[in-house]
């Protein structure tokens, strides 16, 4: 079974390597247009002044907006070729970008030495498999003092717009099947969570979770005891 998750998590990293140039299609949608504008300036608000550890930052859609008005913002991901449109975007003068893997977070020599006070990932936890996230978001919380931000935004379902769940695994994790433009097939894991779900997850650390639910996304937001 572990090496089946491992697989079908090096798969996802494959095919987001290989979508990274048609990727930023899906923030281009007319109908998402003014909730991005509203979740961007809150999340700008809330990293103002914090040094920021961005997970799985992808092409960056995020990057430019949440590191606004941030102190730092370390920006990282696994996919070379996701961080190259990412760094190809006009960016804050204190962002830098840092390959590493998620899911190493705490051996990542990239961190050595960094001190961070906020963590942000954009549309990261959808893909996180459900019997990962718990020891996962204590691996992230580990970095971070007392009095730090964390800051999620993902995908709300939206039935008719939202690809649909082709499966659901033993551990209920859901998994679509997605087509790129070069005509390749692939499962990717993609999971939709309600508040009470998501906020079971965080651990005792977590302090006054706040969600906010859009239309299309929602916004996961707390602090660290």
């Amino acid at each position: 079974m572990v090496s089946a998750l491992s697989a079908a998590v090096d798969g996802m990293a494959a095919y987001y390597a290989r979508r990274a140039a048609e990727y930023e299609r899906i923030y281009q949608r007319p109908e998402r247009q003014a909730e991005l504008r509203v979740i961007e300036s809150a999340l700008a608000d809330a990293m103002a002044g914090r040094a920021v550890l961005e997970v799985a930052c992808g092409t960056g859609w995020w990057t430019p907006h949440g590191a606004r008005a941030a102190a730092s913002w370390l920006a990282t991901d696994l996919n070379p070729e996701t961080m190259a449109v990412a760094r190809a975007k006009p960016l804050p003068p204190c962002v830098d970008f840092a390959l590493l893997d998620a899911y190493a977070l705490e051996a990542a020599p990239a961190l050595a030495g960094r001190r961070f006070d906020a963590a942000f990932a954009g549309c990261w936890w959808s893909h996180v498999p459900l019997q990962r996230l718990p020891a996962w978001l204590a691996q992230l919380h580990a970095l971070l003092p007392a009095g730090a931000r964390v800051v999620f935004v993902d995908n709300t379902y939206v039935p008719g717009r939202s690809t649909p769940i082709a499966r659901v695994d033993d551990h209920g994790n859901g998994w679509q099947r997605r087509t790129l433009d070069d005509g390749s097939v692939h499962e990717v894991l993609k999971n939709h969570p309600t508040r009470e779900q998501a906020v079971a997850m965080l651990g005792p650390r977590a302090v006054a979770p706040r969600w906010t639910a859009h239309e299309h996304f929602w916004v996961l937001d707390y602090g660290l005891a």
